[in-house]
Protein backbone atom coordinates (compact mmCIF):
# COMPACT_ATOMS: atom_id res chain seq x y z
CA UNK A 1 0.00 0.00 0.00
CA UNK A 2 1.43 3.40 -0.98
CA UNK A 3 1.66 6.03 1.76
CA UNK A 4 -0.89 8.87 1.76
CA UNK A 5 0.22 12.35 0.63
CA UNK A 6 2.56 14.12 3.05
CA UNK A 7 0.66 15.63 5.95
CA UNK A 8 -2.45 13.53 5.39
CA UNK A 9 -3.61 10.58 7.50
CA UNK A 10 -4.77 7.44 5.75
CA UNK A 11 -8.39 8.24 6.65
CA UNK A 12 -9.99 11.58 7.45
CA UNK A 13 -13.55 12.68 7.94
CA UNK A 14 -15.63 15.66 6.85
CA UNK A 15 -18.17 17.33 9.09
CA UNK A 16 -20.84 19.73 7.93
CA UNK A 17 -22.34 22.63 9.86
CA UNK A 18 -24.99 25.23 9.08
CA UNK A 19 -22.44 27.83 10.25
CA UNK A 20 -19.07 26.26 9.51
CA UNK A 21 -17.11 29.45 10.32
CA UNK A 22 -18.53 29.54 13.86
CA UNK A 23 -18.01 25.78 14.19
CA UNK A 24 -14.32 26.04 13.25
CA UNK A 25 -13.74 28.79 15.81
CA UNK A 26 -15.59 26.75 18.46
CA UNK A 27 -13.74 23.49 17.68
CA UNK A 28 -10.44 25.32 18.15
CA UNK A 29 -11.58 26.83 21.45
CA UNK A 30 -13.39 23.81 22.88
CA UNK A 31 -11.44 20.81 21.60
CA UNK A 32 -8.00 22.34 20.89
CA UNK A 33 -8.01 21.73 17.12
CA UNK A 34 -5.62 23.77 14.95
CA UNK A 35 -6.66 25.36 11.66
CA UNK A 36 -4.35 24.19 8.89
CA UNK A 37 -6.39 25.58 6.00
CA UNK A 38 -9.52 27.73 5.81
CA UNK A 39 -10.95 28.69 2.42
CA UNK A 40 -13.77 31.20 2.52
CA UNK A 41 -16.03 31.92 -0.41
CA UNK A 42 -18.70 34.49 -1.03
CA UNK A 43 -20.16 35.99 2.13
CA UNK A 44 -17.63 34.18 4.35
CA UNK A 45 -19.03 30.74 3.44
CA UNK A 46 -16.52 28.02 4.31
CA UNK A 47 -15.79 26.20 1.05
CA UNK A 48 -13.13 23.94 2.57
CA UNK A 49 -11.13 23.71 5.76
CA UNK A 50 -8.64 21.38 7.36
CA UNK A 51 -8.34 21.14 11.13
CA UNK A 52 -5.68 19.06 12.84
CA UNK A 53 -5.31 17.48 16.24
CA UNK A 54 -1.87 15.97 16.53
CA UNK A 55 -1.50 13.81 13.43
CA UNK A 56 -5.28 13.60 12.91
CA UNK A 57 -7.21 15.66 10.37
CA UNK A 58 -10.84 16.58 9.84
CA UNK A 59 -12.39 18.76 7.21
CA UNK A 60 -15.20 21.14 8.14
CA UNK A 61 -17.55 22.68 5.59
CA UNK A 62 -20.90 24.30 5.12
CA UNK A 63 -23.97 22.12 4.93
CA UNK A 64 -24.76 21.54 1.27
CA UNK A 65 -21.11 21.24 0.30
CA UNK A 66 -19.02 23.44 -1.96
CA UNK A 67 -21.08 26.21 -3.56
CA UNK A 68 -19.51 25.69 -7.01
CA UNK A 69 -20.62 22.04 -7.32
CA UNK A 70 -23.19 21.58 -10.10
CA UNK A 71 -25.09 19.17 -7.85
CA UNK A 72 -24.80 20.08 -4.16
CA UNK A 73 -23.71 17.36 -1.76
CA UNK A 74 -26.60 16.11 0.37
CA UNK A 75 -24.76 16.95 3.60
CA UNK A 76 -26.43 18.56 6.59
CA UNK A 77 -25.78 19.42 10.19
CA UNK A 78 -27.23 16.93 12.72
CA UNK A 79 -29.60 19.64 13.94
CA UNK A 80 -31.17 19.74 10.46
CA UNK A 81 -32.25 16.09 10.81
CA UNK A 82 -33.57 15.99 14.36
CA UNK A 83 -30.09 15.54 15.92
CA UNK A 84 -29.67 12.13 14.27
CA UNK A 85 -26.15 11.00 13.41
CA UNK A 86 -24.55 9.04 10.64
CA UNK A 87 -21.10 9.21 12.21
CA UNK A 88 -19.36 9.97 15.47
CA UNK A 89 -15.71 10.78 15.94
CA UNK A 90 -13.13 9.41 18.36
CA UNK A 91 -10.04 11.44 19.19
CA UNK A 92 -7.13 10.22 21.31
CA UNK A 93 -6.08 12.79 23.91
CA UNK A 94 -3.36 12.87 26.56
CA UNK A 95 -5.65 13.76 29.50
CA UNK A 96 -9.38 13.07 29.14
CA UNK A 97 -10.30 14.92 32.34
CA UNK A 98 -8.45 18.12 31.42
CA UNK A 99 -9.78 17.94 27.86
CA UNK A 100 -13.32 17.50 29.19
CA UNK A 101 -12.93 20.53 31.46
CA UNK A 102 -11.81 22.65 28.50
CA UNK A 103 -14.73 21.43 26.36
CA UNK A 104 -17.25 22.06 29.15
CA UNK A 105 -15.89 25.60 29.71
CA UNK A 106 -16.41 26.33 26.00
CA UNK A 107 -20.04 25.18 26.16
CA UNK A 108 -19.85 21.56 24.98
CA UNK A 109 -22.63 19.33 26.24
CA UNK A 110 -20.97 16.52 28.16
CA UNK A 111 -23.20 13.53 27.40
CA UNK A 112 -20.97 11.06 29.25
CA UNK A 113 -18.57 12.15 31.97
CA UNK A 114 -14.97 10.88 31.92
CA UNK A 115 -15.04 7.22 32.90
CA UNK A 116 -12.40 4.51 32.90
CA UNK A 117 -13.26 1.34 31.00
CA UNK A 118 -11.08 -1.70 31.70
CA UNK A 119 -11.48 -4.42 29.10
CA UNK A 120 -9.39 -6.99 30.98
CA UNK A 121 -5.78 -8.10 30.98
CA UNK A 122 -5.99 -9.44 27.43
CA UNK A 123 -7.05 -6.03 26.14
CA UNK A 124 -6.57 -2.47 27.40
CA UNK A 125 -8.03 0.24 29.58
CA UNK A 126 -9.24 3.67 28.39
CA UNK A 127 -10.59 6.77 30.06
CA UNK A 128 -13.05 8.55 27.82
CA UNK A 129 -15.93 10.96 27.66
CA UNK A 130 -18.56 11.95 25.09
CA UNK A 131 -19.25 15.54 24.13
CA UNK A 132 -21.84 17.08 21.82
CA UNK A 133 -20.79 20.14 19.86
CA UNK A 134 -22.74 23.29 19.06
CA UNK A 135 -24.64 21.69 16.14
CA UNK A 136 -25.09 18.18 17.51
CA UNK A 137 -22.07 16.16 16.33
CA UNK A 138 -21.01 13.59 18.94
CA UNK A 139 -17.34 13.23 19.85
CA UNK A 140 -15.58 10.63 21.99
CA UNK A 141 -12.28 11.69 23.52
CA UNK A 142 -10.18 8.77 24.70
CA UNK A 143 -7.06 8.49 26.83
CA UNK A 144 -5.29 5.11 26.91
CA UNK A 145 -4.47 4.36 30.54
CA UNK A 146 -3.21 0.79 30.12
CA UNK A 147 -2.05 -1.00 27.00
CA UNK A 148 -2.87 -4.56 26.06
CA UNK A 149 -0.72 -7.09 27.87
CA UNK A 150 1.92 -8.70 25.66
CA UNK A 151 0.84 -12.05 24.29
CA UNK A 152 2.86 -15.09 25.29
CA UNK A 153 4.27 -16.90 22.42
Amino acid sequence: MKPPPAGWPRISSSLFYDDAAAAIDWLVRAFDFRVRLRIEGEGGRIEHSELTYGDGLIMVGEAGGKASRPVPLPCVSPRAVGDRLTQALCVCVDDADAHCARARAAGAIIAEEPTTHDYGDDYWSDRNYRAIDLEGHHWWFMQRVRDQAPRAG
